[in-house]
């Protein structure tokens, strides 16, 4: 499952092979969009300006719908993770959208790349729970009912356990499923075909991203909240 669908001559793959570096395929694409992002976020920022443009006004576009999306889902508590958030956005932004340039592989088409996102959302869910809530926060899994708590408690567990593998097999099954598409259309029809598929490919990276970060907010805002 490391190795591609679509794309047989991978750019980095070739690069790390002449210089010794044997790392998987999802690996290398990983580390390229954390650069990326890195460098795209330096330039951006080195000539701040009142009056916002180019990329400056780009960025905050996004986190300005980010920072809305999060007050509607999570309230005003949840600003304070608004860079996790926009983190995990932009990396399986980009992380999906280069599954459109030939030699590019996806990281997000791979298994282990989403099990560590899911992983992340997983842990800070419940380390916030306990950063706000104190030792409180087990109530979140006990149920308003005294007598029922010891079976509520077990379907939580269960509910909890389930949310990385449900993050992570949407995200994968989606991106994976988009390669494997696009291989078989680009073998049947060479032109038309898989531009129709790229340009849906578009769209599905979009919803994709906005499914992965909305269930983010939506878990860390119960983590949040008070239990009753």
């Amino acid at each position: 499952m490391d190795k591609p669908v679509l794309h047989p001559f991978m750019y980095l793959e070739w690069l790390a092979d002449k210089i010794g570096l044997h790392l998987g395929v999802h690996v290398l694409y990983a580390v390229f969009v954390v650069l990326f992002l890195v460098a795209v976020g330096f330039f951006a920022s080195r000539n701040l300006q009142t009056v916002p443009s180019g990329m400056q006004n780009f960025f905050e576009v996004i986190l300005e719908g980010i920072e809305n999306l999060i007050l509607e889902t999570m309230g005003p508590k949840g600003v304070a993770y608004l860079p996790m958030l926009v983190t995990f956005a932009l990396f399986i932004l980009v992380s999906n959208l280069i599954a459109l340039v030939p030699g590019f592989f996806p990281p997000t088409a791979n298994v282990n790349t989403n099990l560590a996102l899911a992983l992340i959302v997983f842990t800070m869910t419940h380390v916030i729970g306990f950063k706000e809530h104190g030792f409180a926060y087990l109530k979140h899994f006990m149920g308003p009912i005294a007598a029922l708590a010891p079976l509520v408690f077990i379907i939580e567990i269960i509910g909890h356990l389930a949310r990385p593998v449900s993050l992570m097999l949407r995200l994968f099954g989606n991106m994976y499923g988009h390669e494997i598409v696009l291989a078989i259309f680009l073998f049947l029809a060479p032109i038309l075909v898989p531009s129709i598929m790229m340009g849906m490919g578009v769209l599905v990276a979009l919803i994709q991203t906005f499914v992965f970060t909305l269930l983010a907010m939506i878990y860390i805002g119960g983590a949040l909240e008070e239990a009753h």
